[in-house]
């Protein structure tokens, strides 16, 4: 029986190339298709890259031609800081569409779906409940670029499962996201001498690790889940307790005036986005209980993230980074893949790594 054909978008982004990674490790997968801007930051020995465009125009020529059944739309802009608006419009909202007219084409192999966003789509106020389930409503209009972009993408999810019945579909729904390498504005924070605050708030922060996002993605995969998960890890944590954590003092910011309080910060190198600025007044908690009773289970908490968190950096800071700069190089990985020289020189099924001496 034929294994998974699986199309990734974004595979140069953090979770792309992490996920291409994963499922590389995965036999029953045979075929996986990376779509991105720009080339893949991460070594990668199997998948095979396509350059595109931010709104992947040519999205649905890929689908029909390499008969992909399965679609990991990783990139999905959660950082407001990263980019310029219309950009951010590009690859969340057209990118999304044309992701979604590609998969329900005439003839459409796609069987299973799998959408990461983000619980930014809940927004935060405090008017809103100390648990969001997958089902609660947001209680504000989207304020914030980012809010109003996943809203929309959520509704070309809905509108699709609609229409494609026979399409497992999969929103996941992250809180916020810790780890030894991804860079996010709340990691940014966390790593100033003095964390910053808003004065007479300390909200409640949930975390999930890198890791058990990228396992999350790979188990509805797995398995087939359809339908909307919340994914964070256990216990709620005050924004002080956080910083404790950490080893590092809060500096209380105005309640009024904010972002401009916060432009010294921006010199430092740390730009505070508005939906950070709403967390750090209200904070969110999202209930993970639904993911969980369909087999997932979590390894971090909250704390445990927050704690594996700073215990990276504080190695980092003591030996110094170990990673390997990677370059893509496609003449280089062409030839290593498909040259007649190279294969026939190994045994079948395996085939050297061009990168270590034999």
């Amino acid at each position: 029986m034929a294994g998974k054909r699986v199309l990734i978008t974004g595979l140069a982004t953090f979770w792309g190339g992490l996920v291409a990674q994963a499922l590389e490790q995965d036999p029953d997968v045979d075929v996986i298709i990376g779509l991105d801007t720009r080339e893949p930051s991460v070594e990668l020995e199997r998948t095979e890259y396509v350059r595109t465009d931010e709104n992947y125009s040519i999205l649905s020529r890929i689908v029909k031609a390499a008969r992909i059944d399965t679609i990991a739309h990783t990139f999905l802009i959660i950082d407001s800081t990263s980019m310029q608006p219309r950009t951010m419009h590009e690859i969340n909202v057209i990118g999304t569409m044309n992701l979604f007219a590609a998969a329900s084409a005439p003839g459409s192999t796609v069987r299973d779906v799998v959408v990461k966003s983000s619980s930014y789509v809940y927004g935060t106020g405090g008017e809103d409940p100390y648990w969001f389930t997958e089902e609660t409503n947001r209680s504000r209009t989207p304020r914030t670029r980012v809010e109003r972009s996943l809203e929309a993408v959520e509704g070309y999810v809905r509108d699709f499962a609609i229409d494609n019945p026979h399409v497992n579909v999969t929103l996941l729904r992250f809180s916020n996201v810790l780890g030894p390498d991804i860079e996010t504005p709340i990691s940014r924070a966390l790593t100033l001498p003095v964390v910053p605050s808003i004065f007479g708030f300390d909200p409640r922060f949930q975390f999930v690790h890198e890791d058990d996002v990228v396992r999350s993605i790979l188990y509805v995969l797995q398995h087939h889940l359809a339908g909307i998960y919340n994914v964070a890890g256990d216990g709620l944590l005050p924004w002080s307790e956080v910083a404790h954590l950490c080893g590092k003092p809060t500096f209380p910011m105005p309640p009024f005036g904010t972002g401009l309080a916060s432009w010294p910060l921006k010199q430092l190198g740390v730009e505070l986005p508005d939906e950070l600025l709403d967390l750090l007044r209200f904070g969110r908690g999202i209930d993970n209980r639904r993911l969980k009773a369909d087999g997932f289970q979590y390894r971090y908490t909250s704390a445990g993230t927050v704690r594996a968190f700073i215990e990276a950096l504080r190695l980092r800071s003591t030996v110094g980074s170990t990673e390997r700069s990677y370059r893509y190089e496609r003449d280089v990985e062409q030839f290593f893949r498909h040259s007649p020289a190279v294969l026939s020189h190994e045994p079948a099924g395996e085939l050297a790594d061009p990168r270590t001496d034999p």
